[in-house]
């Protein structure tokens, strides 16, 4: 029955000129049929690269919002409209307006996982790849960063010379994970290296044998000499990385690990959309997309 499915997606696909993107904490099936995979800045390159005249985002909102920004021509669809971020919708434009007004001089940085109406109004995005380099390259000391309190700790520790102010704010998957967990991980596993997403706290991160985004850890994985992985974040990555390296093995820190927003998109969601009938279509208007655009050209040109 999926197998069919898909078959049917990727024909539906290719009829009607749609591209299709899947976060790397999609379910694998919905991973296979994808055209690109990736985290939410590198699936936003992508689809402005891609020749199609529809996209289909199967993510949250905020990743979405991004391509839209990117590739305002085209017809962007959120596979399931109630794929939303926790930690995108934490913070609103009244609340940092204010704090730009409290703290004139300092930069303010976005963490990509934020909404667009929220980048419209922060002077750089990063990823959780380039936070430190980027920021390392900004010219002003003071660096207003939001929303994630634990990356802004792990950036901080990373650049010390720059007086990085934080809000309490954060990805709540990853947030939940404890010291204690990585105690038990490390008991089943003594022999598997510690691979951990800097979202999470930073007492966690501490115990890690290596630290970085979702796909600076899969990349990481793979090219490693070890054999044996506790991977710290969204449990489908163990699951994709034992499917890549089936010689190596890879347990989760935490079966708590799950991202309920990222799974709510199913393989229909999917077929829905590539027949017409599904999804939402992104909407934003120009001078959303101009302001929101200048906060991520910025990123990359400090990359």
């Amino acid at each position: 029955m999926i197998k069919n499915i898909q078959d049917e997606i990727l024909k539906l696909k290719k009829e009607n000129d749609i591209c299709i993107l899947a976060h790397s904490y999609q379910a694998y099936e919905i991973i296979e049929i994808a055209d690109y995979t990736g985290d939410s800045y590198q699936l936003s390159l992508m689809a402005a690269k891609t020749h199609a005249k529809t996209i289909i985002m199967c993510g949250v909102r905020f990743m979405a919002e991004t391509v839209k920004i990117l590739s305002p021509e085209k017809k962007v669809i959120l596979a399931n409209s109630s794929a939303g971020c926790p930690m995108a919708e934490q913070m609103d434009t009244d609340l940092i307006s204010a704090l730009k007004e409290k703290y004139p001089d300092y930069t303010v940085v976005a963490y990509i996982n934020t909404t667009a109406a929220l980048k419209t109004i922060c002077d750089v995005c990063v990823t959780s790849s380039s936070a430190v380099k980027i920021i390392s390259n900004i010219d002003n000391k003071n660096i207003l960063f939001i929303p994630d309190c634990n990356l802004g700790s792990y950036v901080s520790q990373q650049i010390p010379d720059k007086n990085i102010k934080l809000l309490q704010g954060g990805c709540p998957t990853h947030a939940k994970i404890t010291e204690t967990d990585v105690a038990k991980a490390k008991a089943l596993h003594p022999d598997a290296m510690l691979l951990v997403h800097p979202e999470c706290t930073p007492k966690v991160v501490s115990k890690a044998d290596f630290v970085g985004s979702t796909a600076a850890i899969m990349k990481f994985a793979k090219e490693s000499d070890h054999n044996e992985f506790i991977i710290g974040t969204e449990i489908s990555i163990a699951e994709q990385l034992q499917y890549s390296c089936p010689d190596k093995h890879f347990y989760p820190l935490s079966i708590n690990l799950i991202c309920a927003n990222m799974k709510c998109t199913t393989l229909m969601d999917v077929y829905n959309c590539v027949c017409g009938k599904g999804g939402e279509e992104i909407s934003l208007d120009d001078d959303t997309i101009s302001k929101a655009r200048k906060c991520i050209d910025k990123m990359i040109e400090l990359s």
